[in-house]
């Protein structure tokens, strides 16, 4: 590629030269390089779908071994079975979850609808500051103006309601694919990652089965702790509604529940929708509801989370902290969700790296001489 010769001046210069099948070969790596990123941007969706789906494999792969251990007879062991039972149960509480939920939603949303037009008119009747407000200004003609208004809108919204079955419908198949990719990565993994480590060398499967196991626990302990705060959440959360006699206190105990399956912003989505439909018994329990959910997901985020997440992960706070702000910039409402153990993996991949080269000694006297001389 690098010719030597001496130019007229006497004086040795070096010349460049690009044989056309490099040329050939730099295009085929610049048009190869275009067609993936095309490719991979028409497969987010399906690659974010099986994403989520192997990360809930890997969660539930330790309940499924747990049960498959301990069923009796000839289907001992049997991970088809272990499996078939887990999201049996799981059905059956996503089925409940939606059966108390769905029938009050609907019918008080229907309500709502119908009542809406009516609702906006009797404001200038109401006795407080927002009908003085009314009056005072003379907007009675512009509040009957809206009114018929919504009215017309709500008659005419046969479109949006199409639109809004196609995007569940569409969030329905999306959730089946998940739970059947979930499914079949239970019932195969073990021979998947039997055939995984075949094709690791010999000198290297000790440490590559050390890594993936470390790995294993990291995400096994965030789920273990996100269940624990999520739980906790409902716990702590669901007096308030009692005590206030909200409408549909259980259903909105499952919400509390899912919601706090999201690190650091699902209490904010759940604490919207329990208010919500706090609103709807009183003011007052609105905005007792709203208060007693701000003061826990401050709480939690900054005391209780931090602390859990570190302890299950083995992962400082401020890194557990750290990552889910990276996840949710780089990826939304998906990053934060799947970032804590994202982060734990890596850490545990960079740790066997740095002593695979003896840059790092695991002893722990040198590591409590570390933190005694930072504290």
């Amino acid at each position: 590629m690098f010719n030597r010769f001496k130019s007229s001046s006497g004086k040795d210069q070096t010349e460049l030269v690009i044989s056309t099948g490099t040329y050939f070969r730099i295009a085929f790596l610049i048009v190869a390089t275009i067609l993936g990123l095309s490719a991979l941007k028409t497969m987010a969706h399906s690659l974010v779908l099986i994403f989520i789906a192997f990360f809930l494999a890997l969660a539930l792969n330790g309940p499924v071994s747990w049960l498959a251990r301990r069923f009796p007879g000839k289907i001992k062991g049997s991970r088809s079975a272990a499996t078939t039972a887990s999201f049996i149960i799981v059905v059956l509480l996503l089925g409940a979850f939606l059966a108390s939920l769905v029938p009050p939603l609907v019918k008080q949303t229907e309500s709502f609808v119908k009542a809406a037009p009516q609702l906006v008119r009797d404001i200038s009747t109401q006795n407080g500051p927002l009908g003085d407000v009314v009056r005072h200004y003379n907007l009675e003609s512009q509040l009957n103006k809206a009114a018929s208004q919504l009215g017309e809108r709500i008659k005419n919204s046969s479109g949006q309601a199409f639109t809004t079955v196609k995007s569940v419908g569409s969030s329905v198949f999306a959730m089946l694919t998940i739970l059947a990719m979930t499914f079949m990565m239970l019932v195969e993994g073990p021979r998947h990652l039997a055939f995984l480590q075949q094709l690791v060398p010999k000198r290297r499967q000790a440490m590559a089965a050390r890594v993936a196991g470390d790995m294993y626990r990291v995400v096994k302990g965030y789920v273990n702790g996100q269940v624990t705060l999520a739980a906790m959440a409902a716990i702590l959360i669901s007096p308030v509604l009692f005590w206030f006699h909200v409408s549909y206190p259980i259903a909105l105990v499952f919400v509390i529940f899912i919601c706090g399956l999201i690190p650091m912003i699902g209490h904010t989505i759940g604490a919207s929708i329990v208010t919500v439909v706090a609103l709807f018994t009183s003011t007052q329990a609105a905005l007792v509801t709203l208060a007693w959910y701000i003061i826990y997901q401050q709480l939690e985020n900054f005391l209780v989370q931090p602390r859990i997440q570190a302890n299950s992960t083995d992962m400082s706070p401020l890194l557990v902290f750290a990552s889910v702000v990276i996840g949710v910039s780089f990826s939304g409402l998906l990053g934060g969700l799947v970032a804590i153990p994202v982060a734990g993996c890596i850490r545990v991949a960079v740790l066997e790296y740095l002593r695979a080269k003896d840059m790092i000694d695991d002893n722990p006297e040198i590591k409590k001489e570390v933190t005694e001389a930072l504290s």
